[in-house]
């Protein structure tokens, strides 16, 4: 059972004045939209959406939850920016989960962080580097039980028939 997805933020424009701030582009917003459809018809619901406060991941969050039913929160957490700690998410997650051991959580980032956290909710060496809107699809039981079960891309996808 799949019960934790991470993703990295659809394509971003160019480099602000601040990195927070960069927006998704119209590509980004197409490749989220595009995952969003296809996690809907592979896994159930999410119960909470869980993202970096920064802008393009934000964006990414509110287009994922177009696709789930309306009880699905966001939550935005200040640990999951780039240069965020990946044992600080692993210990929120497992507060979660120790409430609900049910729950199913994506979560939105960014490189490098989203591919630290697969090694760290999976087996040792699992770290893959994240195409702009990827995903990666885990089975995970807290306390540091995990596996890494499917991974895609927006690439991925457009080489399958429609």
């Amino acid at each position: 059972m799949v019960n934790l997805v991470i993703m990295r933020h659809g394509e971003a424009e160019a480099l602000q004045s601040t990195d927070a701030k960069r927006q998704l582009t119209a590509k980004g917003k197409a490749e989220v939209s595009r995952m969003a459809s296809w996690l809907r018809q592979h896994y159930p619901a999410f119960d909470k959406v869980i993202c970096s406060p920064y802008s393009r991941a934000r964006q990414t969050a509110e287009l994922m939850l177009l696709k789930q039913p309306a009880g699905c929160q966001l939550t935005l957490l200040s640990d999951l920016v780039p240069e965020g700690d990946p044992t600080q998410v692993q210990l929120y997650l497992d507060a979660l989960w120790s409430t609900d051991a049910e729950q199913r959580i994506l979560l939105v980032s960014h490189m490098p962080l989203v591919s630290f956290l697969v090694q760290t909710f999976s087996s040792a060496g699992q770290c893959p580097v994240f195409a702009t809107a990827g995903l990666a699809c885990l089975q995970y039981q807290a306390g540091g039980h995990g596996q890494l079960l499917e991974a895609t891309s927006p690439q991925d996808l457009s080489l399958l028939p429609v």
